[in-house]
This record gives C-alpha cells, structure tokens and sequence, in this order.
C-alpha cells in the first residue's frame, strides 16, 4: 500500500526577464521595474513557503525553457514542475492532478503577487484538506478571482470554461463546485497587485505594518520615494 506523501504547495510562477510580468504596472512603472517588482514578489513567496511546516514545496513556472531561470532563483528543497495547458484553467488543472496522483494528500497552487499574503491561510488550507474536512478550499481575492485554490481529488471541471482575468471566476468556480455537491472552504479574502491602485494598496499596508526585511518591502519603498515621481504616488516620470 503507497503511503500518502504531505500536501504539496505550489507557486504558480512566471520567469522574469524570460517574458513580460505586470504588464498592467506599465503604465506607471518601466517593464524593467515591473520586472525586479515581480522578482521580489517570487523570491519573498519562496521564502514564505519554504517555512511552512509539513508540506512539499513545489514550483510551477512558465514558460517550460525558463527552467534554468526558475532553478537558479528557488530555494534548495523545491521541486520545478513546467506549467501545461492551453489556458490557466488548464495549467491548474494539470498541474492539480498530477500532484495529487503523485501521491499527495491535497494538491494546492497560490499565485505570486500577493505579496503580504499571510502563510497562516495557506497552512490552513493544507491542514483542512489533509484532514478530509473540505473537498476544495478557495482563497478569494478582493478581484473577484482567487489567490490560492486547494483540492483532495482531481476536479477538472471546477476549471473549465471559467473566464479567466475577470471579476467573476471565484463566482464562477463555487457555482461549479456546489453543482457537483463539493463541499468548499472559503479562506479569508486578500488582494493581489496588478494596477496601480494596488500597488498604492501595497506600499501603504507594507508601511503602515513594519515590514522592513523583506525585498518587497525594500523595493516598493524605493519606488515611492523616487524623487521624479514626486508628487504624486507614482507619476511615472517622462523626458520633456
């Protein structure tokens, strides 16, 4: 009898420097700045999920030849798995199920722009799944999508048809859900940073917190307090 292995954790992580990130912030940032922003997302995520206990940390990045990229920014103890599908709804699905086929209790992906995402709500739905008390767990975020999604069984069709980037796919995902009869936690709602006012959102919470040590915390403090995007929170600056 295959003994079951620990929840397996998954950072849903794009390369930076491979392909473009946050090009919503572009309006407001360089890419080359919204590019060291999503890197200090990613590595302070890293940091967050390497110290939860009892589980398995993976990485699930994209695009596939950014391995080499992944592997030289992930801490020691992450396993990489390339991202495959189509679409998102695809991507997680397979990414889900291969993780939970491969013998782990629950199967569970974050994103990697939440960056003050407290890892209390991520153990919680490790615990809660692996305990059989939920069939899904859904973190919802202030968009109206999700920042992390949780599951003990393969569930494709929580994933498909869903319209993604929009402000009804955890709306949508729970119809899904409640039509099969799964039971679903629901964590805590948060918010992830895509446009300005969220990144305004960012420094504002991260500065009103104390965050001091993070490389977030460091590089959105230096991005407020640029003197060319003086004096509004961030006028990106441009040549006369």
């Amino acid at each position: 009898m295959r003994l079951s292995r620990p929840p397996a954790v998954a950072v849903m992580a794009k390369a930076p420097g491979v392909s473009p990130v946050k090009s919503r912030l572009h309006s407001i940032l360089t890419p080359a700045e919204a590019t060291e922003l999503y890197r200090c997302f990613l590595l302070d995520r890293f940091d967050a999920v390497a110290g939860l206990p009892g589980i398995d940390a993976v990485v699930a990045f994209t695009p596939v030849e950014a391995e080499g990229v992944m592997r030289t920014l992930a801490p020691g103890g992450f396993r990489l798995v390339p991202q495959r599908g189509g679409d998102l709804g695809e991507r997680l699905s397979t990414l889900l199920t291969e993780l939970l086929e491969e013998g782990h209790e629950a199967a569970i992906a974050i994103d990697s722009d939440s960056p003050t995402l407290p890892m209390a709500y991520v153990a919680e739905a490790a615990k809660i799944l692996a305990e059989g008390k939920d069939d899904v767990v859904l973190g919802p975020c202030d968009d109206g999508g999700y920042y992390l999604i949780g599951l003990r069984s393969p569930r494709p069709h929580l994933f498909e048809g869903i319209p993604w980037s929009t402000d009804v796919v955890l709306a949508k995902t729970l119809e899904r859900a409640h039509a099969r009869d799964l039971s679903v936690h629901v964590l805590p709602p948060w918010f992830d940073v895509d446009t300005e006012a969220d990144l305004t959102r960012l420094h504002r919470d991260m500065t009103a917190d104390g965050h001091g040590s993070t490389r977030t915390y460091e590089y959105v403090q230096r991005l407020f307090s640029a003197p060319e995007r003086r004096p509004g929170p961030l006028a990106k600056s441009r040549a006369p």
